[in-house]
């Protein structure tokens, strides 16, 4: 104790001692940190570093650092380290408890804790805080101090830094803050615990009345500034506003990481995500979970040039950050189908095509309806429409379960594809992601789609290290296969087992899928440019009652896609490329008869090659 009020008497005998001889400062560490913005160029996840690059004061609004001046540090641009009066009080406090209590501490004593020392209240340490806090005030100006000040304080839920506490709790860059919220982002400072703005969002007001109370004492607001800012009620999110986005950028970091190696500069990774729409497809997801207990909810949105724009892996990432949408492996049930119909559509089958909803028995294997029912001599479209089990296994058959799995492989699912006879009905194991991909190729028209989420990848200084080279349209679909499935997959949205998807003033198709012991339930569908699924089930593979993909999952799409097609750009779902020509007709007798003799073609009885077919 006698130690640190001597030490506290030489320092602030200023000009009139020599400078005491200081201990050298240890080097300031930070790790490089990754940002990852949205489309729109909006912050969806930090990986990497704790720390947030110091703050640049100019940035900010001038009531940011005046409220953290004002309530923790008053006379912060006039001292030079330390309060001396404010260390013999806590000193005096500490003899008559026998341990340290009061802080007293200045902002610089503040940042010398958080740069090089522990948080323990011995009077040891306190010394030592002291010591750095003058050496750190006699290299750095005290607006440097400051930045480095406010990038590193804790405030709770996981944000370190000002920039982070903004966007956690108000969604929104710490240089927009109003005068209140960065009122209330101060008086955090005391305890995150105890004036958390959520948890303890009373706490948090009342102490955020005292900050507004320093800050006109101080001079940095006026009293009617301090009554404007007293009534205004800023919006608090109990959830942090990017929390769905952290499956996604979970999903991207690995990449980034390939891709960069061990970064040594602060990066940000340009993204495909639209942060908004991920907000609509979270709550979508949490309600259509909702439906069964202890289910799980995973969406995925891509459009059809291969860009993530939507991934929620689950309904709640601090607690289960297991990744649904682009790890899990379930079975597809019926949205497996159109990958059977496809195949027989480009083998030759048209929507009109008659077919019997009927008993059929393969290799022992005998399919059941969901309904358990039969509906007889119906058209191909109906069969797809109404999601008949016994057609679609007899359709696999016919046409070659390896020929189902190549056309699968073909439109971009990586797993392994079984090719037992139940295989129709979507008992191969895929993601979320894969479908979606798979099902993108219907809505651009076609093309293959390799899905991805990373644009671009540049230092925060703005050199580029990576650009994603142009999307490559390849045609693997043609008509009038194509054609003829978008029409089959109508068909399911207005009168089939996805009216429960449907929403008017758009062009959309899509198929159900719901697993025979109710374990998974699936809506994959798509509109132009724009494909999604929704899956719904339980971690531990349980049923969950009677889910289907017709009820909560296509719910669940309505409210995503009704939401993306006011974001994105959509349109009608395009017709692809022209249908083959068909080979030229026969030449007619007479057409031979009036042809001229060149001398050098072949005679009738020759071996000529048939006419092309196109």
């Amino acid at each position: 104790m006698i130690a640190l009020l001597a030490s506290a008497s030489v320092l602030a005998a200023g000009p009139t001692l020599a400078a005491p001889e200081l201990p050298a400062l240890p080097p300031i560490r930070r790790e490089a940190q990754i940002t990852y913005v949205d489309r729109t160029g909006a912050v969806i996840g930090v990986r990497g570093g704790r720390f947030a690059p110091p703050v640049d004061l100019a940035r900010l609004p001038a009531h940011v650092p005046a409220a953290f001046v004002a309530i923790e540090d008053r006379r912060f641009w006039e001292h030079t380290g330390f309060d001396p009066r404010g260390i013999a009080r806590a000193v005096v406090v500490a003899a008559s408890e026998g341990r340290a209590r009061q802080g007293a501490s200045t902002i610089t004593q503040q940042l010398a804790r958080n740069l090089y020392l522990s948080q323990d209240r011995t009077l040891e340490r306190k010394a030592t805080e002291l010591l750095y806090a003058v050496q750190l005030e006699r290299t750095y100006s005290k607006k440097q101090i400051l930045g480095l000040y406010l990038s590193r304080v804790y405030f709770g839920s996981g944000a370190y830094g000002i920039e982070a506490a903004a966007q956690r709790y108000f969604n929104k860059p710490a240089a927009r803050l109003s005068i209140m919220e960065a009122a209330m982002l101060a008086g955090i400072m005391k305890s995150p615990v105890n004036y958390h703005p959520i948890e303890e969002a009373e706490a948090n007001r009342a102490r955020a009345a005292l900050v507004l109370d320093a800050m006109v004492e101080t001079g940095a607001i006026t009293p009617a500034q301090r009554a404007q800012a007293w009534a205004s009620k800023p919006k608090v999110w109990k959830t942090a506003p990017n929390e769905g986005a952290q499956y996604f950028v979970d999903w991207l970091d690995g990449e980034t990481r390939r891709i960069v190696g061990r970064p040594t500069q602060d990066l940000v990774i340009e993204t495909t995500l639209d942060a908004q729409l991920e907000r609509s497809a979270l709550t979508a997801a949490r309600k259509g979970a909702s439906a069964a207990a202890q289910a799980q909810a995973a969406v995925v949105a891509v459009d059809g040039a291969g860009r993530v724009r939507v991934m929620v892996g689950g309904t709640d990432h601090a607690r289960a950050p297991y990744n649904r949408a682009a790890s899990a492996r379930r079975q597809a049930g019926s949205a497996w189908k159109p990958f059977v119909y496809l195949t027989a559509l480009e083998a030759g089958w048209k929507p009109d095509d008659p077919v019997v909803d009927e008993p059929v028995t393969i290799a022992n294997w005998s399919p059941r309806n969901y309904d358990e029912g039969f509906q007889g001599p119906i058209s191909f479209e109906r069969a797809v429409a109404t999601s008949a089990n016994t057609v679609a296994a007899r359709v696999a058959d016919l046409v070659g379960r390896q020929n189902v799995a190549a056309t699968a492989r073909r439109l971009g699912i990586g797993s392994t594809v079984n090719t037992d006879p139940a295989m129709a009905l979507g008992t191969t194991l895929v993601s979320p992601l894969e479908m979606t991909q798979a099902y993108a190729v219907f809505a651009n028209g076609g093309s293959r789609v390799q899905a991805y989420g990373i644009e671009r990848i540049r230092t925060s200084g703005g050199k580029l290290l990576y650009q994603r080279k142009p999307h490559v349209w390849t045609p693997i679909v043609a008509n009038p296969a194509l054609g003829n499935m978008n029409r089959v997959l109508r068909a399911v949205l207005t009168a089939g087992t996805g009216t429960r998807a449907a929403f008017p003033g758009y062009d959309l198709a899509g198929k159900t899928g719901t697993t025979s012991d109710y374990k998974d339930a699936w809506f994959c569908g798509y509109t132009g440019g724009l494909a999604a699924c929704t899956w719904m089930g339980r971690d531990d593979n349980a049923p969950m009652g009677r889910i289907t993909g017709g009820g909560a999952p296509a719910e669940m799409w309505k409210g995503v896609m009704s939401a993306a097609v006011k974001r994105l750009p959509v349109q009608a779902i395009p017709a692809g490329r022209p249908a083959p020509a068909p080979p030229p007709p026969p030449l007619a007798d007479t057409d031979i008869a009036q042809a001229p003799d060149f001398g050098d073609e072949p005679d009738e009885d020759s071996a000529a090659p048939p006419p092309a077919g196109g």
